[in-house]
């Protein structure tokens, strides 16, 4: 019996001994060091999501983050249900492995970019979940911050590389990124400590879903039905709504990007006032900040990826290059769509 087919039989003995499911069929969907996904079809059930943990570390995290996105479901927020197995268990051990086992999210991923409707949607949406985890145990678990702590020297250093490694990408690609990490070495060296002194010093932080972007929302019919992909992690709530409301896909493709941004931004004040005008108000900038650091989809190849796949990094990274110069240039205006006593509160 050859590797993927042992995967399958151990998915279906798990299935069956810890869930008391019996597998119709199975789909491998993602494989890596870490884990392995498939889907299943259920003779007695829904479709399911099953994910085999191989290492305990990854298994250790998974729990916190299943944890995290059932104690929102909890609080009726649109989170798929994950099972627990015979003992109560959200992550079991079987197998020599740590399993979790997900009801499909229904609908489609929300891959494209957002109507004004459904940015309003959005914002309503993160900013009750995010008023219902501000009472959630703090993970250990830490948001990435180089945005606003590393270095600039360290962040040239990085693009620097990425850089050198950019030459043994194909012809057809090669100059168009050197062109853009040279701009991007520029940006940094510009831009970075005047974005950042502008930040509030008391970004307010909690438990947040930590992954939140148009890949982890699944629509039916422009409302969301699903949100995956939970993390679980100790963050700056306006980080993870910043990354929502520039999403690179709205900003590079639509020319209500703006209109956007401030629908979503009201609608999750209105749902979690608690966020201060001040953290509001910065939105543009950490967005920006996190866009001018990350060298995500540079250079696809070393990802290990599809070809299809490599062509949905190099339009990400095209994306947030068009995003970076959308919001360096309307910085101005965006001062003003935000400096909005509809976004007043208590503390300012």
């Amino acid at each position: 019996m050859n590797a993927a087919a042992q995967g399958w039989q151990r998915t279906a003995d798990v299935l069956e001994d810890r869930y008391g499911l019996t597998a119709a069929t199975i789909d491998l969907v993602h494989m890596n060091a870490d884990s392995t996904d498939y889907y299943v079809d259920t003779y007695d059930g829904p479709r399911l999501y099953v994910t085999e943990y191989l290492r305990p570390a990854v298994a250790r995290t998974a729990r916190t983050a299943l944890g995290m996105s059932q104690y929102c479901r909890a609080a009726g927020l649109p989170v798929p249900e994950v099972w627990t197995d015979v003992d109560g268990d959200l992550v079991p051990d079987a197998e020599g492995s740590s399993w979790a086992v997900i009801d499909e999210a229904p609908g489609a991923l929300a891959t494209g970019a957002m109507t004004v409707a459904l940015a309003e949607h959005i914002g309503g949406l993160v900013g009750r979940m995010h008023r219902v985890l501000a009472a959630y145990p703090l993970p250990n678990l830490s948001a990435d911050l180089s945005w606003r702590t590393e270095m600039v020297d360290s962040l040239i250093a990085r693009c620097d590389a990425v850089t050198s490694r950019a030459r043994r990408e194909p012809d057809e690609h090669a100059m168009l990124l050197r062109t853009d990490l040279e701009q991007r070495r520029e940006d940094l060296h510009r831009h970075t400590y005047a974005l950042r002194r502008l930040l509030p010093p008391d970004l307010a932080s909690q438990a947040l879903h930590g992954d939140l972007s148009r890949l982890s929302l699944f629509l039916v019919d422009d409302t969301v039905r699903g949100i995956t992909g939970f993390l679980g992690v100790h963050a700056h709530l306006a980080w993870e709504l910043a990354r929502l409301a520039f999403d690179p896909r709205t900003v590079a493709a639509s020319p209500e990007w703006i209109s956007c941004a401030r629908a979503m931004m009201l609608a999750y004040h209105a749902e979690n006032p608690s966020l201060r005008r001040v953290e509001i108000q910065a939105a543009p900038r950490v967005a920006l900040l996190c866009l001018l650091v990350s060298f995500f989809g540079a250079i696809p190849a070393e990802y290990g990826q599809t070809k299809p796949a490599e062509a949905a990094l190099r339009q990400h990274w095209r994306e947030a290059q068009t995003t970076i110069r959308a919001l360096l240039n309307h910085l101005d205006e965006l001062d003003d769509v935000f400096d909005d006593p509809t976004f007043e509160t208590d503390s300012r």
